[in-house]
């Protein structure tokens, strides 16, 4: 008897902690984000669910393609919170990725939402990169229809490998997952990181 108690008890304990882990549930039909609010929250507010609208929950702008003419030849359309306040509290995001030939969205991270992406038009190299120690490398050429997954906060990237353009369509697990992208937050940050640092981080990526 003292064994199927101490199971039931140690199953009680594993689906207490998954519920903790994961985000809270809503606890209403929707919370749009009021942009005027100066509430400071781990989100944003709710506006009066009476003043809520259509365009709240729609956004229009998806079927044009995003300038690539930048350094790094690509361009993200995102739809987060930020576009359409409907999403606030829904754990979802979705954004449409422009490619010029042979351009790239260089290395990022979301610290806050996995990636789920798939390939509309052209030929993309994609990959992540596993934490330390290993630091392992996954990688996979992808096609038209093909769908790859970013887990969440790692490093990861895209390559057109084509002479064409290309597109693709993402969906993230939040309605504001962040971004961070590596050669900005380490050669650009605001201040600097002091130079002593980033010689030190040459000289060890220089036998790399």
């Amino acid at each position: 008897m003292a064994i199927p108690i101490f199971v039931s008890g140690l199953l009680v304990l594993c689906f207490s902690i998954i519920a903790i882990a994961s985000d809270p549930s809503p606890l209403q039909d929707f919370c749009v984000a009021d942009a005027n609010s100066t509430v400071l929250l781990n989100g944003l507010a709710c506006k009066d669910p009476k003043l809520a609208q259509a365009s709240d929950f729609s956004f229009s702008g998806l079927q044009m393609a995003g300038n690539t003419s930048n350094a790094v030849g690509s361009r993200v359309t995102p739809v987060t919170v930020a576009q359409l306040p409907g999403l606030n509290t829904l754990g979802i995001s979705f954004a449409r990725v422009d490619y010029a030939p042979w351009g790239i969205n260089p290395p990022h991270t979301h610290p806050r939402a996995s990636e789920i992406l798939t390939v509309l038009k052209g030929c993309l190299e994609v990959g992540f990169v596993t934490s330390n120690p290993d630091n392992r490398l996954i990688t996979k050429i992808l096609q038209k229809g093909d769908v790859f997954v970013f887990p969440i906060g790692l490093i990861h990237f895209q390559r057109n490998v084509r002479p064409g353009s290309a597109i693709a369509l993402a969906a993230l697990s939040s309605q504001n997952p962040g971004v961070i992208t590596i050669a900005n937050a380490v050669f650009g940050s605001k201040p600097d990181i002091s130079s002593d640092i980033l010689q030190k981080l040459s000289r060890q990526m220089r036998p790399l």
